[in-house]
């Protein structure tokens, strides 16, 4: 029996490939629970059809990726933060105030766990870390937030 996965299935394959298994396992396991349809003219139309939506979709989060870095190449993250009399920073500033930071002053979304450099911001001065903002089918997308941190007086 020929049948198109409609999620990946440990063994058999991934989503939306079309397989050929075993008439019971596709009609008492696979179909019934939702992981396959059965393979027809239709539905393998239906197949290509949702293939080149999800790939016109992937075609527009990669371009708003690069348009994300873009932006990001010229703006700063501005940051405050307590210093020792030997001049050494209290804290650090972590990924997610840095998120939070730059949704706050410039309305650009990011996300805390897409950060490559997983370290805080510790120390006064300017620091670089690297986002990746899109990673799929088009392709990889990395950007580099700038993080600007000065003495609080």
């Amino acid at each position: 029996m020929k049948v198109i996965l409609l999620a990946d299935v440990k063994k058999v394959g991934k989503k939306g490939e079309t397989v050929t298994v075993s008439d019971g396992y596709g009609a008492n396991f696979l179909i019934p629970k939702g992981l396959a349809k059965p393979s027809t003219s239709s539905t393998q139309k239906e197949l290509a059809r949702d293939n080149a939506a999800e790939e016109a979709r992937q075609i527009e989060l990669k371009k708003e990726a690069e348009e994300i870095k873009g932006k990001l190449e010229h703006i700063n993250v501005e940051f405050k933060a307590k210093v020792g009399s030997d001049g050494r920073m209290f804290g650090s500033i972590s990924t997610k105030e840095i998120v939070e930071g730059m949704e706050k002053q410039w309305g650009i979304k990011l996300d805390k766990r897409k950060f490559v450099d997983k370290y805080p911001a510790n120390a006064l001065g300017y620091t670089r870390l690297k986002i990746e903002l899109y990673k799929g089918s088009q392709g990889y997308v990395e950007g580099t937030v700038n993080v600007h941190i000065s003495e609080e007086k």
